[in-house]
């Protein structure tokens, strides 16, 4: 999946902490951007807690709607729990994606999944914070993509500081 991009759609997300902790991961998998929608987190959007301060290097940037942020040449990939969905186990990952996730406090609307070429549920017991969904569909990509790097140098350069662990 060398040369390819991943983008994240979030509609009309609620919660700064999951947005926070999403661009984190966006961070460390790799995402080039993320879009929102809706008027939620922009009031809450004073209280992020990204602690790496990806936003200054990834932008987050409001959308009206998530359909107009589309990449070209991206594959629309909608994360919902719903009936009828491929169970990410299975997915094969577009080498272009644009992840779309639903809110916290509800689900995407039909209208939404309407325009997405592909709609892909996590298999869990129970439903998963919206955080969470983010961060294991983008582990998914990157384990399944095959260009993970495994070297000592990247365990170097991703430590925390504070970590001088060794086994």
């Amino acid at each position: 999946m060398s040369n390819g991009f991943a983008c994240i759609g979030l509609s009309n997300p609620k919660n700064p902490e999951n947005v926070g902790i999403i661009l984190r991961a966006a961070g460390c998998y790799g995402v080039n951007s993320v879009f929102y929608s809706g008027k939620r987190y922009q009031k809450a959007r004073e209280f992020m807690t990204n602690t790496q301060k990806v936003h200054e290097r990834i932008p987050i940037i409001h959308s009206q709607d998530l359909r107009d942020s589309v990449p070209l040449g991206a594959t629309v990939v909608a994360i919902e729990l719903v009936e009828g969905a491929k169970p990410l186990i299975e997915y094969e990952h577009p080498k272009n994606a644009f992840y779309v996730f639903g809110p916290e406090d509800g689900s995407l609307k039909d209208d939404v999944l309407a325009w997405c070429d592909d709609v892909v549920y996590i298999p869990t017991i129970g439903c998963m914070n919206l955080a969470a969904t983010a961060n294991v569909v983008l582990y998914d990509r990157m384990a399944k993509s095959g260009t993970a790097d495994y070297s000592v140098e990247r365990i170097r350069e991703s430590q925390d500081t504070n970590n001088n662990t060794r086994v």
